[in-house]
């Protein structure tokens, strides 16, 4: 039986469990409501898949004793991947860079950005 998960992805089963929760959520909401119904299917998904989250985390990013930034992450999956819920028909580059910015400021690997379209869900 050939192996399914990918040896080139950070954390693939998680990922992968990840993707099915946001396909789940697509699914059952389509892409018709507001960016924060879509948050809070995610995290009742979440928790029916037994996927360790936290919810609208802080992160600041402080040079010397001065803070130059601050954002709230969407979900942080396990201390492991940054997840940043979106709705809209296209990915916009302040989306991209916000998720680079939180990997930055964390210093975590892994970032999904899941868009809920029209076309139904499209992740980065």
């Amino acid at each position: 039986m050939a192996e399914l998960v990918r040896k080139d992805l950070l954390y693939p089963e998680l990922s992968y469990k990840l993707v099915g929760v946001l396909y789940e959520v697509s699914n059952q909401l389509g892409h018709k409501y507001e960016e924060r119904y879509f948050q809070k299917a995610t995290a009742t998904f979440l928790k029916e898949a037994n996927i360790q989250f936290k919810e609208q985390v802080p992160v600041k990013l402080i040079i010397g004793n001065t803070e130059i930034a601050k954002g709230i992450i969407d979900f942080l999956i396990e201390d492991k991947i940054i997840l940043e819920i979106k709705r809209g028909d296209r990915f916009l580059k302040g989306n991209i860079d916000q998720v680079n910015s939180y990997l930055q400021i964390t210093g975590l690997q892994l970032g999904i950005l899941a868009n809920f379209t029209s076309r139904g869900l499209q992740f980065k």
